[in-house]
């Protein structure tokens, strides 16, 4: 439509920015990756790791 003014293009895109800017923040801060179901399997001996086979 050109036949908008300019500062309604540049108010147009400011609120579109920011509202895009709030929903990629809210989608990447509400996300919570799932925890593993047994943490006891993934413990690792850290006086072993330290045996170099020189």
């Amino acid at each position: 439509m050109p036949q908008m003014a300019p500062i309604n293009w540049l108010s147009l895109f400011i609120v579109f920015s920011i509202a895009f800017m709030i929903f990629n923040m809210m989608n990447y801060y509400l996300f919570t990756p799932p925890m593993p179901k047994s943490s006891i399997k993934y413990n690792i001996c850290v006086k072993n790791s330290m045996n170099w086979k020189w």
